[in-house]
């Protein structure tokens, strides 16, 4: 069964949730997200109590990848602390478990032959 990892994130809006979620899928870094309702999140931020809506995303990828999902949404992401949790599934239809694996991609290692100016 290949290693898989559900991973959660929480965007400001919409707009941002689905290009952050294309932009996933597009890259191999993700088999799928799916992006979930507008909530609410009550959390304490510098000594004081928040509240703030919230664009849920739930992205599957593979624990290899992992590192690369994480640096990535650091990078793009827009807030100073993002929520990133990665939760190892204990099992799941091994179909879709093997899609996963098979819908994302190893990002390519540079080209040490290559030059730049």
């Amino acid at each position: 069964m290949p290693s898989i990892r559900l991973v959660l994130t929480t965007l400001p809006n919409a707009e941002i949730a689905g290009e952050l979620a294309r932009n996933l899928v597009d890259e191999g870094l993700a088999a799928c997200v799916n992006i979930l309702s507008p909530c609410r999140s009550v959390y304490r931020w510098q000594g004081a109590v928040q509240e703030d809506g919230e664009v849920p995303l739930f992205i599957k990828t593979t624990a290899e990848l992992y590192p690369a999902l994480e640096t990535y949404l650091r990078k793009r992401h827009p807030y100073a602390l993002p929520e990133i949790l990665a939760l190892a599934p204990s099992g799941g239809l091994p179909d879709y478990l093997a899609w996963v694996a098979s819908s994302t991609t190893i990002p390519a290692a540079p080209d040490p032959a290559a030059t730049h100016d």
